[in-house]
C-alpha cells in the first residue's frame, strides 16, 4: 500500500495532538476487502484476543481501542509499551503478555484462536518460542509499518495502516460480538494464580514493591506519569501499577536502558508540568545517569524519585538464581547513601525501611516543592512471577522456585 508523503510539521500545528490528526488524515484507510476479511475472522472465532502496542499510544487511539474492543467484545491485552493505551480498570483489560506476563494472560494466548495484534511488533520478550506461540490462533495484524508485517508470525490478513484510522474503519465495518463465555474463562485463570502472594516479600517489616506502587497510585489519585528504569522494578511496575490515566506509563522497550528514568522523566515533567512525575529506579540503574540530579535542582524539575534498593542488580541476580545454580557474580553491589546524596545535590532525601512507613513518605515527598529521593529498603531476594526463561513458550513459566515454595509451606 502506498502512502501520500505529507509536508506537515509539528511547528504548522498548536498541540502535538493537532500534528497527530494532520498526520492521520494524510494516511490511507484500509482496502473494503481487507476490512470484511478481518470482520469475518472476528465473528467467526470462540477465542480471540486483542493485543494492543504502542502504536496505539503513538496514534492516539485510546478511545478507538476501546470502542473496537467493546462492540467485538473482546479480551484486551496490552504489551510492555502499550500499557496504559486502556484503563486496567476496564473490564475487558486482562494485562501484559510474555515473559513476565501474569500466568491467566499467557495461557489466554496459549488458548486463543484469533490474535488481533495491533501497532505491535511480535518481540522475543511477548512471544518466547515463536514455533509454540499462540499454536492456534490465526493472526489480524496491524501496523504503520508494512515491514512488519510476516516478520516474526505470519498474518491472515495483515493491514498497514495507522492504527486509529484502521480500528476506527473495522469498527464500523463489524457485527456486535459477545465473548462473555471466554473471558469468563479467562477470569477464572486469573483467580486460580495467586501471583500478588507469590510477589510478597519474605520479611514482614521491609517495604514491598507492590504496597510502594499501589501507593504512589494512591497518593496521586491515578493521576502520576511513572518513568521506570529497566530491572525488576520495571516489572513490578508495569504489572502492578495500576494503569488508569492514558500515556502514563514511560519506559525503555529495548536492550536493557538502565539509567533512562531519571533522564526520561525530566522530559515527561517539562513536557507535562502539571502532572505529577514518578521515576522509579533500582539502586543499580539510578547510579547510572546520577548527575541528572544536578540539573533537576539548578532547573527546578519537580520529580519523585522512587528507588527501590535490595542491594543487587535485581534482575540479573534473579536470573543467575534460576539459571546459574545462584553463582551471584559480580551482582551483589553497594552504593551511596542516597539520602546524603539527596542533601549533597540541595534536594530532599527520604529513606523507609518499614512498611508503615511508606505512605507517611510518599505524601510527605507529593508534598515537598522540587524533586525527591524516596530510598525503599526492599527484601533483597525478592524475585519477579511468574518469569519464562529464554527458549520456553509463554505458557511454561516459572510461577515460584521450590525452595521459595518449601519456605512458605513451613
Amino acid at each position: 500500500m502506498q502512502f501520500a508523503r505529507t509536508t506537515y510539521r509539528a511547528a504548522d500545528h498548536q498541540t502535538s495532538s493537532e500534528y497527530l490528526d494532520a498526520l492521520v488524515a494524510q494516511t490511507e484507510a484500509p482496502s473494503e476487502y481487507l476490512l470484511g476479511q478481518a470482520a469475518a475472522l472476528i465473528a467467526q472465532a470462540k477465542r480471540p484476543v486483542i493485543m494492543a502496542g504502542h502504536g496505539v499510544i503513538l496514534s492516539n487511539a485510546y478511545a478507538e481501542l476501546k470502542a473496537f474492543a467493546e462492540k467485538a467484545s473482546v479480551p484486551v491485552i496490552t504489551t510492555l509499551l502499550g500499557l496504559s493505551a486502556l484503563s486496567d480498570t476496564h473490564p475487558l483489560h486482562i494485562g501484559m503478555p510474555g515473559m513476565h506476563g501474569p500466568v491467566h494472560t499467557n495461557h489466554a494466548i496459549g488458548a486463543a484462536d484469533l490474535i488481533i495484534g495491533v501497532g505491535m511488533r511480535f518481540d522475543d520478550r511477548v512471544t518466547g518460542d515463536v514455533s509454540k506461540f499462540a499454536p492456534y490462533a490465526k493472526l489480524i495484524h496491524i501496523d504503520i509499518d508494512a515491514a512488519e508485517m510476516h516478520k516474526v508470525k505470519v498474518a491472515t490478513v495483515p493491514i498497514v495502516a495507522d492504527a486509529r484510522v484502521a480500528l476506527a474503519a473495522l469498527t464500523a465495518t463489524l457485527e456486535a460480538g459477545d465473548h462473555r463465555d471466554w473471558l469468563g474463562e479467562i477470569r477464572s485463570w486469573e483467580q486460580a494464580s495467586d501471583e500478588r502472594g507469590k510477589q510478597l516479600q519474605r520479611s514482614d517489616e521491609l517495604p514491598d514493591p507492590i504496597s510502594i506502587l499501589g501507593t504512589i497510585h494512591k497518593v496521586t489519585d491515578g493521576e502520576a506519569i511513572v518513568v521506570s528504569d529497566v530491572g525488576q522494578h520495571q516489572m513490578w511496575t508495569a504489572r502492578f501499577y495500576q494503569w488508569t490515566r492514558e500515556n502514563s506509563h514511560i519506559t525503555s522497550g529495548g536492550l536493557g536502558t538502565m539509567g533512562f528514568a531519571l533522564p526520561a522523566a525530566m522530559g515527561v515533567k517539562m513536557g507535562v508540568p502539571d502532572a505529577p512525575v514518578w521515576a522509579v529506579a533500582g539502586d543499580g540503574g539510578i547510579q547510572m545517569n546520577i548527575q541528572e540530579l544536578a540539573t533537576l535542582r539548578q532547573e527546578g524539575i519537580a520529580v519523585k524519585v522512587a528507588i527501590m534498593n535490595n542491594g543487587y542488580l535485581g534482575m540479573v541476580r534473579q536470573w543467575q538464581q534460576f539459571f546459574h545454580s545462584r553463582n551471584y557474580s559480580e551482582t551483589p553491589m553497594t552504593g551511596p547513601d542516597h539520602v546524603k546524596l539527596a542533601d549533597a545535590y540541595g534536594l530532599k532525601g527520604i529513606r523507609v525501611k518499614r512498611r508503615e512507613e511508606v505512605e507517611p513518605a510518599i505524601r510527605e515527598a507529593m508534598a515537598t516543592e522540587g524533586s525527591v529521593i524516596v530510598e525503599f529498603i526492599i527484601e533483597p531476594e525478592a524475585n519477579v512471577y511468574p518469569m519464562v526463561a529464554p527458549g520456553k513458550a509463554i505458557t511454561e513459566m516459572i510461577e515460584e522456585t521450590a525452595q521459595e515454595k518449601a519456605n512458605d509451606d513451613k
